[in-house]
């Protein structure tokens, strides 16, 4: 969207629409990151387990992080399946080749990529098996041998008995272009289908109607992500809970990986050991 467009209102989207993603310019004022902290992360684990330049960032969503690692001397290719955030990333965030991709199963090139970057929890949009051995499998194809898959993620194990993030609503709120964007979100655990849903309720000061929306991200466990991987001939080479872009205290410069896996977020790297 041109700045100049009118203010997206929470009625204009249904029940089960994603406000933020489909307004990209909502999503980067509700997660600011003005010191590029993700991409950073994402280049020093470039960097610090030697990946080449052809970098696939795989669920780009807006760009910006898409756009830090083109600057940081990388080739990126930007994917998403959203064709707003693909709008938004080739307007404000020029520099890498944005393609439409979904990340279940995708066809982006034979040993096209000598990494594939995968943040804010997208792999966990993979919500069966068949979908993540989708994403895996298509992974090894667009990497060349050797080639790495970084990903940053929620921590399925952390749910094993705790509770302290789930079943009970969270408020937060920002406010962008004179509109107050308020949240009520509430996490469950469905066992069954081993899946962390979230129900969330947005409302804003403009008179608009409340707007439900509800969303998933697969459960995945440490054990069970390495022998994902295995199946898909990756070699993990570290996963671990933090330091990250994401986890308290915030990963900073210099910072080297930890060894547990036990907080609420993964970083993964791993290194495709045999090829399709």
């Amino acid at each position: 969207m041109p700045p100049t467009e009118p203010l997206p209102s929470a009625s204009s989207k249904a029940v089960d629409g994603n406000l933020l993603t489909d307004h990209p310019e909502l999503y980067e004022a509700r997660f600011p990151d003005p010191d590029g902290i993700a991409a950073r992360w994402a280049e020093d684990t470039l960097r610090r387990y030697r990946a080449g330049a052809r970098v696939l960032d795989l669920g780009c969503g807006t760009g910006r992080d898409a756009a830090r690692l083109q600057a940081a001397g990388r080739r990126v290719v930007g994917a998403d399946l959203s064709d707003a955030m693909l709008d938004h990333a080739r307007s404000r965030h020029p520099g890498p080749a944005y393609t439409r991709a979904d990340l279940r199963r995708f066809a982006l090139g034979t040993r096209a990529f000598d990494a594939v970057v995968c943040l804010d929890s997208a792999l966990l949009y993979c919500h069966t098996n068949d979908e993540l051995d989708g994403l895996l499998d298509s992974c090894r194809h667009a990497l060349e041998p050797g080639g790495l898959l970084i990903a940053e993620l929620r921590n399925g194990a952390y749910f094993l008995g705790r509770t302290d993030l789930l079943d009970t609503p969270r408020a937060d709120g920002f406010t962008w272009r004179g509109t107050s964007y308020r949240s009520h979100t509430t996490l469950s655990v469905d066992r069954t289908a081993q899946l962390l849903r979230r129900h969330r309720v947005w409302t804003t000061d403009d008179g608009a109607p409340p707007v439900t929306q509800r969303s998933a991200w697969r459960l995945l466990f440490p054990l069970e992500l390495r022998r994902f991987l295995a199946a898909h001939g990756f070699t993990v080479l570290a996963l671990y809970d933090g330091p990250g872009p994401r986890t308290e205290p915030r990963w900073q410069e210099g910072d080297v990986p930890g060894e547990r896996t036990d907080a609420d977020r993964l970083h993964l790297v791993a290194r495709l050991t045999s090829a399709p």
